[in-house]
């Protein structure tokens, strides 16, 4: 990495420092410095990209609004911008701690269901879900699923061609996808 000053010649001459409302001076530190307090901040938040992006841009605002006070003798701005960085850190870690943890997204998450009454919430769920199918679809699925017949034998018990058969199959098990992803059942 080169070493640069800070700030660039666009500085307030008169005092050595730079003006917030210096727009250059801010984007020749974010292309100076982006780069390693990127890095910086992805070690800080155990890898997290998004989280270290959002850090970078907090730090580099805060330079922004600071920029009055920084130091335009110094050699390089990467403590200061470190110091700041590893304190947005603690920040949004102490946020996070002090937040009570949200429920999840679905209506009871996370609470554990006994073993036999979680089978038993299935059918229930499932035979729920067969009643909002039309007759047809749930004659064909019940000769064909849960009876374990084949198309052949379903098509001959039930009076009806083959291939009526299979597409009665396709559009009652595509319902009954729709129907339980209604009742909350996913794949």
């Amino acid at each position: 990495m080169r070493a640069t000053t800070y700030p660039p010649p666009a500085a307030d001459a008169s005092t050595g420092r730079a003006r917030p409302d210096d727009e250059p001076i801010v984007s020749a530190l974010y292309r100076e410095y982006h780069r390693p307090l990127l890095a910086f901040a992805i070690r800080l938040t155990a890898g997290d990209r998004q989280w270290a992006e959002d850090v970078v841009q907090e730090t580099m605002i805060r330079a922004w609004r600071s920029a009055e006070r920084l130091d335009a003798g110094a050699a390089s701005l990467m403590p200061w911008l470190a110091t700041v960085a590893r304190r947005v850190v603690i920040d949004d870690r102490r946020r996070r701690d002090a937040r009570p943890r949200e429920a999840g997204d679905g209506p009871l998450a996370g609470v554990a269901v006994p073993d036999g009454l979680e089978g038993l919430l299935h059918q229930v769920v499932v035979s729920e879900a067969l009643k909002a199918l039309s007759p047809a679809h749930r004659e064909i699925l019940n000769e064909t699923i849960l009876r374990d017949r084949s198309v052949n034998e379903a098509a001959e018990l039930l009076g009806i061609p083959v291939g009526t058969v299979k597409s009665r199959v396709y559009y009652a098990v595509r319902a009954l996808r729709i129907a339980l992803e209604e009742r909350g059942v996913t794949a």
